[in-house]
């Protein structure tokens, strides 16, 4: 089975012996790999829309996983169930990623490790996961066609962050590789453009920006 780079990178940061929800499963490719590379990780598959759940249940029954990997059809973590200790997100913006875990907070003290890959708002989602006792134990950046993503790994515990760590990633910062500076370097000219047409009333949003491009040009020089 052919698995996107995204998926695969995800799929190979989960440790061995896990039970997974993989929320918003889609057809299932991420749960499918797991079980390929791991056989003793099973999974949840779950999704919002019956559509792509019905395409999940036909690739599992493909690969004969039926006993490994679990459909459930409902809305972010109503499909999550106790004994589950890593949730899987990816693909959607970090401030939906947010209100997933405000919907279910009591998830947050029953599961170890929280795996996922925003589109966006990557700082956001950091903050309130460190807030909520955990701590980021590992950071990917992975390149599919011109696009780069992160993938941030939460795990249980408590670390402290300056407001450099969480904007950059304190394990990207430590890493700092070719696609680092490739990906900030792509976040520091989206920021300048972004400040040139930015309305003179948006005053506080302009100095976050300024604040932001600060950042990144000491960084990155």
């Amino acid at each position: 089975m052919k698995i996107n780079d995204r998926l695969k990178k995800i799929g190979d940061l989960v440790e061995a012996n896990s039970f997974c929800l993989d929320v918003g499963c889609d057809h299932a490719f991420l749960d499918i790999y797991l079980v390929q590379k791991n056989k003793n990780i099973t999974t949840v598959a779950s999704d919002v829309a019956e559509g792509p759940l019905s395409h999940a249940r036909e690739n599992i029954k493909k690969y004969h996983m039926e006993d490994k990997i679990e459909c459930r059809l409902g809305n972010g973590l109503d499909t999550y169930s106790d004994g589950i200790n890593t949730i899987m997100i990816s693909g959607m913006g970090g401030r939906n990623m947010i209100g997933i875990f405000k919907s279910h907070m009591e998830v947050l003290k029953k599961v170890d490790t929280i795996i996922l890959s925003p589109n966006n708002y990557q700082e956001d989602i950091k903050r309130f996961l460190c807030k909520h006792h955990f701590y980021i134990s590992n950071e990917e950046l992975i390149k599919t066609g011109k696009y780069i993503y992160q993938i941030l790994v939460f795990s249980k515990g408590h670390k402290k962050y300056s407001k450099k760590d969480y904007f950059f990633g304190p394990v990207l910062l430590e890493k700092k590789d070719k696609l680092f500076y490739e990906y900030y370097k792509r976040e520091l000219v989206s920021r300048e453009i972004l400040i040139k047409v930015l309305p003179k009333n948006y005053r506080w949003k302009k100095f976050l920006v300024k604040r932001e491009i600060k950042l990144l040009k000491e960084e990155i020089k």
